[in-house]
């Protein structure tokens, strides 16, 4: 990447809000073809702020030990080669022919046992008394750190949620996807509504993807989305009332070495047209960081909806209200702010003090801060502060007792409007 034509790109002279999100016009979808002519501020500008979705061409995974070892030639999954590397495994399980809710239910299995299912499932004629299974949301790169999979483009190195649950040591959002021709997931939009990105090792995906807000057409007359976005019933006026008023899905056919880029908040449905594996993140980063802070505000709002009648009598109700948000979304208010925190003391770091010859060396985030550029960092400072505040004036927020966060969230906010100050002096 061209650091020195990024670090004077416009885009971050910019004071970028939702409003700056442009409508997405149409079926088209970008395909970048050439890794050499398309830089990190192309991405940043043309898609990341205004979120719009694009596919990179096989050029830019090319170079993976997942797309050289996992594949045998004619573009079929290696299952020897998987068998011999990650045979001892367990993995998480869906079963896409049982609707559980609104998902799969899950199992874990043995990956032996899941990869000799899915031998005797391709023999079989694509069929099985155990129905249609499919390896979903394996976190191969945590159990598996040493081996040669793949390495993340810089266009999506920016990522926070990564970056966070790295540092707790709790999680992370990195996945490996296989399962067999046929196996599909259900109509959704990913966590905390951030960003994602899919890359095919081998085989074919079907996209159907919903700009952000063509989801409020396709909810039933209870407000419930639909499972799956391609059956008639939709069109059943007295079940999906405001069906006739959403937009044709944009489709997408991802071929094998193809990344596709899901923007915020785009509700997606997802087939397997061949025997399939990919690698997938969810990210989120100082362009959508303010979209996860709003979802979060409606899960509350949700959640404090459904326990109203036990408001009075309880008097931890407003500490029950974030229990139940997090064991649903994963996260609650407290630790939204740690999230933000640890985000914004990276890039204070770095601004502060460089990056020293062993940092620079490793795949670190502060590497990757430095990679992007100060600009980069001073930007993410500026998104983080406006959703601190945003976050600090909160109700909810300061009906907590928050005598356990470190620093106080006026400490923090001081030191990082100071940061972004010294920076652009």
């Amino acid at each position: 990447m061209d650091r020195a034509t990024f670090a004077c790109s416009t885009a971050f002279f910019r004071d970028y809000n939702s409003s700056s999100q442009g409508a997405f016009c149409g079926g088209h979808v970008d395909f970048i073809e050439k890794v050499e002519s398309f830089t990190y501020s192309d991405f940043f500008r043309d898609y990341l702020i205004p979120n719009h979705p694009c596919i990179f061409s096989a050029k830019f995974t090319e170079d993976w030990g997942s797309r050289r070892n996992w594949v045998t030639w004619d573009g079929k999954p290696d299952f020897d080669h998987l068998l011999q590397k990650f045979g001892e495994a367990v993995v998480p399980v869906a079963n896409c022919d049982v609707k559980e809710y609104n998902s799969n239910p899950k199992e874990q299995l043995p990956f032996k046992e899941y990869v000799n299912y899915w031998k005797e499932y391709i023999k079989n004629g694509y069929r099985s008394s155990r129905g249609c299974l499919y390896l979903k949301d394996w976190h191969l790169s945590r159990a598996f750190p040493e081996q040669d999979v793949y390495t993340t483009p810089v266009y999506f190195s920016s990522d926070w949620l990564n970056e966070y649950w790295d540092a707790v040591a709790v999680d992370d959002y990195r996945f490996v996807y296989m399962g067999p021709k046929g196996s599909w997931t259900p109509f959704h939009a990913d966590v905390f509504r951030s960003y994602s990105w899919s890359a095919n090792i081998c085989g074919r995906k079907k996209w159907l993807l919903y700009p952000a807000g063509q989801e409020e057409y396709l909810k039933d007359r209870h407000g419930n989305l639909p499972f799956d976005v391609t059956v008639p019933n939709l069109q059943d006026r007295s079940v999906y009332p405001r069906y006739d008023q959403s937009q044709p899905p944009v489709e997408i056919v991802q071929e094998a070495g193809e990344i596709v880029f899901i923007p915020s908040g785009w509700h997606h449905q997802v087939y397997n047209l061949e025997d399939t594996i990919s690698i997938n993140h969810n990210w989120v980063n100082g362009c959508n960081v303010a979209i996860m802070w709003c979802f979060l505000q409606d899960e509350l709002a949700a959640v404090q909806r459904e326990i109203n009648e036990w408001k009075d009598p309880m008097d931890d109700w407003h500490l029950q209200c974030q229990l139940i948000m997090k064991s649903c979304t994963g996260i609650d208010y407290k630790e939204f702010y740690n999230f933000l925190k640890v985000i914004a003391e990276n890039r204070i770091s770095v601004l502060e003090n460089g990056l020293d010859d062993e940092a620079s060396a490793k795949n670190t985030p502060k590497a990757a801060i430095s990679t992007l550029g100060m600009l980069h960092a001073v930007f993410d400072l500026k998104r983080a502060v406006k959703v601190l505040t945003s976050l600090s004036a909160n109700e909810d927020f300061k009906k907590l007792d928050l005598t356990s966060l470190s620093p106080p969230p006026e400490a923090l906010l001081h030191h990082l409007k100071a940061a972004i100050d010294t920076a652009l002096l």
